[in-house]
């Protein structure tokens, strides 16, 4: 059962939505950013958003993605996003594995989150967007 799993609190994992200039336009994506010395196994991440838009009850569908390894202090991009869902809460639960523990965190960006005046440059990716950790 999930109480008798032990779970470690999450370090060295950040979750970050960025945007791209590309000649196509402005293009916005989801990434995982592992700040860790040791990789990530079996990383598991569910997405969805949910709120109140134009006075009604919305809720998109539920993502589901599997990186199978995630190096030491490495990268990857996990989806791209729509900016016509950041005025909705967006969730992200991200689960993986070090050598034999499991870890196990929920990201949530806030409507408000990405507000022009939030936008910061990431280092670790080089480009202006929200970096949750």
């Amino acid at each position: 059962m999930k109480k008798d799993i032990d779970f470690s609190p999450v370090t060295g994992v950040k979750l970050a939505i960025a945007k791209e200039e590309k000649a196509t336009g402005t293009e916005w994506a989801v990434y995982i950013i592992n700040l860790n010395l040791i990789e990530l196994s079996t990383v598991m991440i569910t997405s969805k958003g949910y709120g109140v838009l134009d006075g009604e009850k919305r809720q998109t569908s539920t993502l589901r993605h599997m990186i199978e390894e995630l190096g030491a202090e490495s990268i990857a991009k996990v989806e791209p996003i729509d900016p016509a869902v950041f005025s909705l809460t967006n969730e992200f639960w991200v689960s993986y594995y070090i050598l034999d523990q499991i870890f196990d965190k929920k990201f949530i960006f806030t409507p408000g989150s990405f507000d022009p005046v939030n936008l910061r440059m990431i280092p670790e990716l080089g480009l202006e967007g929200i970096l949750h950790s």
